[in-house]
C-alpha cells in the first residue's frame, strides 16, 4: 500500500520531512477494522510528533483523523461490517492514517454521518472527541448549564467543535477568542454569542461583556501567555480545562479562587485501553446523528488536494504557521 512517512525529524521545508513510501498491507486481528482511507485531516498533534519524535531512520506513518470504508474485520469485531463508512481519530501508539489501508480498534470508531462526504467527515473526529470529553467528561458541563464559557482559540479545530457543542447542546453563554476579522466571523457563524480578541487585553474585554466571572474556561492554545489573565477572569470555584503544552504553567495563580484544573488528552482511552474506551465509539455515533439532524456541522475549512507527501507537507506548514481556521483536509490517493 502507498503511505506517507518520515524517517527523521526535519523542518517541513525539507522534502524528506514527509515522503511517499510503499508498505505491506496490514491484516485485521482481534477487534480491529481494516479501513480503506478516503480522506484525512491534519492536526497540531501531527506536526508535534513529526518535530519531536525522531524514528532514527525507521519509517513512521503519522495521521489521526480519517474517514473511509471498512474492507476487512478482525474475528472479534461486533460493531461494524465490511462496506461500512466510518470516521475516527486513531491511536497515538499505532501506525497512522496517512496510508491507503489502516488498522483501528472498532471501539474508537464511529459510523460516518450519512449527509457528509469523506473529506467533510474526516475533519471532525479528533476535535469533536476532544471538545466533547473536555466539556462533558472532564468539566462536567450539562445540557441544563446556564453559566458562562470562555474558549481561548475559538477558530481552531477544537475551538470550532467546542463552540458548536456548547451552543447547541447546553445553555452556556459562549464567548470565543479570535484575532482576525475572518476568524471572528467564523466563530460567530458557528454559534458564539460574543467574540473577543486574544491579541488584546482579555481582562478588559471580558469585563466589558458584563457577564461576571467566567464559570468555565477552555484554554486551547498559548495557555502560558494567557494564564495570568485567565486567573483574573475566571469566577471563584470555576473550572479550567487545558489541551495544549504550555512551557510553564503556574497552578498557584488559581489557588485563591479554588479553581479546578482539568487536562484533556483524547488519546488517553486508547493508549491505556481503559474500561470505558468504547465511549469514543458512542460519542462519535452521537456526533454523526447530530450532523445528520443539522445540529452540528463539519469544520472543514480547506481541502488541499490528494493524499501524498507534497500535499501533506503543505498541510503541516499551514498548521505550524498557527493561523489555520477549522480543519485542513486531504482526500483521495
Amino acid at each position: 500500500m502507498r503511505a506517507i512517512a518520515y524517517r527523521h525529524s526535519l523542518p517541513i521545508t525539507d522534502p524528506a520531512a514527509l515522503e511517499d513510501v510503499d508498505l505491506p498491507d496490514p491484516v485485521a486481528q482481534g477487534r480491529d477494522l481494516l479501513v480503506r482511507i478516503e480522506a484525512i485531516a491534519v492536526n497540531p498533534v501531527d506536526t508535534k510528533v513529526r518535530r519531536n519524535v525522531d524514528p532514527g531512520g525507521a519509517v513512521k506513518v503519522l495521521g489521526y483523523d480519517a474517514a473511509g470504508v471498512v474492507v476487512a474485520t478482525g474475528p472479534e469485531v461486533s460493531l461494524f461490517k465490511v462496506g461500512d463508512r466510518v470516521f475516527y481519530a486513531g491511536a497515538l501508539d499505532r501506525p497512522g492514517t496517512n496510508s491507503q489501508l489502516h488498522l483501528v480498534d472498532e471501539r474508537i470508531v464511529g459510523p460516518m454521518p450519512a449527509s457528509l462526504d469523506f473529506a467533510a467527515a474526516a475533519a471532525m473526529p479528533l476535535t469533536f472527541i476532544t471538545a466533547w470529553e473536555l466539556l462533558f467528561d472532564r468539566l462536567g458541563v450539562t445540557a441544563e448549564d446556564k453559566r458562562s464559557l470562555l474558549i481561548i482559540g475559538g477558530a481552531g479545530g477544537v475551538g470550532s467543535a467546542a463552540i458548536q457543542l456548547a451552543r447547541h447542546l447546553t445553555g452556556l453563554t459562549v464567548v470565543a477568542t479570535a484575532s482576525r476579522p475572518q476568524s471572528r466571523q467564523w466563530c460567530l457563524d458557528l454559534g458564539a454569542h460574543h467574540v473577543i480578541d486574544h491579541g488584546q487585553d482579555l481582562v478588559a474585554q471580558w469585563r466589558a461583556l458584563s457577564l461576571g466571572g467566567a464559570d468555565v474556561i477552555l484554554a486551547l492554545t498559548n495557555t502560558d501567555q494567557h494564564q495570568a489573565a485567565l486567573a483574573e477572569i475566571i469566577a471563584p470555584q470555576g473550572a479550567l480545562g487545558l489541551i495544549d503544552d504550555p512551557k510553564g504553567f503556574d497552578i498557584g495563580l488559581f489557588k485563591r479562587k479554588a479553581i479546578s484544573i482539568h487536562w484533556e488528552f483524547m488519546f488517553t482511552r486508547s493508549l491505556f485501553q481503559t474500561d470505558d474506551m468504547i465511549a469514543q465509539h458512542t460519542l462519535l455515533k452521537r456526533v454523526a446523528e447530530l450532523v445528520d439532524q443539522g445540529v452540528l456541522r463539519s469544520t472543514q475549512a480547506q481541502s488541499l488536494g490528494p493524499i501524498d507527501a507534497a500535499t501533506l507537507r503543505r498541510a503541516h506548514a499551514l498548521i505550524e504557521d498557527g493561523h489555520a481556521m477549522g480543519k485542513v483536509v486531504l482526500a483521495g490517493f
